[in-house]
């Protein structure tokens, strides 16, 4: 198991290489005149110039990058060129709100999605006809709208919510759970229905094998069927759905954010891009793909230790 996850975590450093990589380059190979960009275009020639040696764009690109890299690898993701805040500053800030909404969403969708998709398989029926019928709801209407409709009504209309974000470094925990309510909800409703139908393929797949039927005829309970069995095999395939669920889920917070007022990490991605503030962009990107690699590596371990086969392949 150890080699397992050695070889998993090999791969996760191999793919955050590679990704902060293409993104540095293609980043400044796109951004033209940075220097011109930041002081304007009333800036004579000798600041430009003065600008650009004071950010080091005088060098070559692949002396930036390795200099960006040593620096990352000791905690400095550089400072913001227009606000000069620190980039880890502002991360650290803003990651602990953006990732409570995220698993808190995500820990309802799984409890959720595996309770319905789960009777959904075992009962079928009406309450299987539900679950397809919602997920096909769920999956074409996007979370924003949701996020609209729940503001309209439980925020503005009746009033048991805030419509916008009342979170700050001085507000206590009423506020976030206030505040993260209804965009908690907003994701809740958009990713449970897709979850739950995933989940309940997976279940109905398993109980059609020919393992199933053998426990059957010797006399072995429903109950224990489905607790003991059935689920740790169906397992795998729930895991990786919600670990793609909250893969998506990363890029549409960004909107939701931006409808709740929260300050988190999707504000924070749009100023920088619209600004062309490239240390900040890249510190966005290098939390994206952190968490992206450590999901992934969290759910391979999770298969590998219900599914010894994963572990072998």
């Amino acid at each position: 198991m150890i080699r397992f996850i050695a070889k998993r975590l090999g791969s996760g450093l191999v793919v955050l290489f590679v990704v902060s990589a293409l993104t540095f380059f293609l980043l400044y190979m796109s951004s033209g005149s940075i220097a011109r960009n930041i002081l304007g275009d009333q800036a004579t020639a000798e600041q430009v110039a003065l600008k650009e040696h004071e950010l080091g764009l005088d060098q070559s690109l692949v002396a930036r990058y390795f200099a960006w890299v040593a620096d990352a690898l000791s905690g400095n993701l550089g400072a913001s060129w227009f606000t000069s805040e620190p980039v880890a500053n502002s991360l650290a800030t803003r990651i602990p709100v953006t990732m409570t909404m995220v698993f808190a969403a995500m820990i309802l969708i799984a409890l959720c999605a595996a309770l319905i998709g789960v009777l959904a398989a075992v009962k079928r029926g009406w309450v299987d006809r539900m679950v397809q019928v919602g997920a096909i709801i769920g999956d074409s209407v996007p979370g924003f709208v949701i996020g609209v409709v729940l503001v309209t009504l439980l925020a503005i209309q009746l009033g048991l919510f805030p419509a916008t974000s009342t979170i700050s470094p001085e507000t206590g925990p009423e506020a976030w759970v206030y505040s993260m309510s209804l965009p908690v909800i907003a994701l809740l409703v958009n990713g449970v229905t897709g979850g739950a139908q995933q989940i309940r393929s997976a279940v109905i797949k398993q109980l059609e094998r020919d393992y199933v039927r053998t426990l059957r005829s010797r006399g072995i309970g429903e109950r224990e069927i489905l607790f003991k069995h059935v689920l740790r095999s169906a397992a795998p395939a729930g895991l990786t759905v919600l670990s793609l669920q909250l893969i998506g889920m990363l890029g549409g917070v960004v909107i939701i954010e931006q409808i709740f007022a929260l300050p988190g990490m999707g504000p924070l991605a749009v100023a920088a891009t619209g600004q062309s503030d490239l240390p900040v962009v890249m510190g966005v990107v290098m939390y994206t793909v952190v968490v992206v690699i450590a999901v992934n590596l969290l759910v391979d371990i999770l298969n590998g230790w219900l599914n010894p086969k994963v572990r072998v392949s």
